[in-house]
């Protein structure tokens, strides 16, 4: 089953625009300023289908696209030009934290974050326990968690991701945070998913984790897909 596909996509940035500008602060910045607006063109024609229980990683150097394209397949940006479809329910952490309310305690932000994730309240209260067991936060269930840690942040934000029943898990450098033993744990656990036929879509610069575990990878240059296919062999060239 193709659970992502994508046709042509082209994605641009305004450059030196400011949004909802007025008529007069862009006559008054013309003048004083005179700063050259441009477009930057960040995703060029990408075309690519990703089917169920596939774990795809993907690689490129900083600029190169990659968080730009998640977002897009994420439904963050709406504006772009071409075809973007999925067959799922997405779980994307990209922005790990986004959703949480910092004063609110560990537990109303689980309730909170699930029901965003489109959990019902018999489904939250069903996959409470684990989810905080997977965090290995059981003492601070009830703690504030404008005093957590960007590490207890980055756990909670995870586990409240994999116990959400996702279907296309996107994650955007999620295993660049936390301990060594948290990140084997979430790499056992993501394997785990995609046996179940989950896909996963994965930006990380750590080479490791794309060789061990993915199974395909896109390599991405300047907006574009340089390379699409068998892990060893793409990581071997972009090393």
């Amino acid at each position: 089953m193709i659970r992502i596909k994508v046709k042509n996509l082209n994605k641009k940035f305004k450059i030196g625009f400011s949004k909802n500008e007025s008529f007069l602060s862009r006559i008054i910045n013309f003048i004083l300023i005179k700063e050259d607006k441009k477009e930057l063109q960040v995703l060029k024609d990408i075309s690519l289908e990703i089917n169920s229980g596939e774990y795809v990683g993907i690689i490129g150097k900083n600029g190169s696209g990659k968080s730009t394209l998640l977002r897009v397949i994420s439904g963050i940006y709406k504006n772009y030009t071409g075809e973007v479809e999925t067959d799922g329910k997405i779980i994307s952490l990209i922005n790990i934290g986004s959703g949480f309310k910092y004063r609110l305690t560990m537990k109303e932000n689980i309730y909170l974050v699930c029901s965003l994730f489109g959990l019902t309240h018999k489904e939250i209260e069903k996959n409470f326990n684990s989810i905080v067991e997977f965090s290995e936060l059981q003492n601070y269930v009830n703690t504030k968690m404008f005093q957590f840690s960007s590490g207890m942040i980055q756990r909670l934000a995870f586990s409240i991701a994999i116990n959400s029943y996702p279907e296309i898990l996107i994650l955007d450098e999620v295993f660049e945070v936390g301990d060594n033993s948290f990140k084997k744990k979430s790499r056992e656990k993501i394997k785990e998913l995609t046996n179940k036929n989950v896909t996963v879509l994965l930006v990380t610069h750590e080479v490791e984790i794309l060789s061990n575990l993915c199974n395909r990878i896109i390599w991405m240059n300047k907006g574009m897909i340089k390379e699409d296919g068998d892990p060893g062999e793409i990581i071997s060239q972009y090393s």
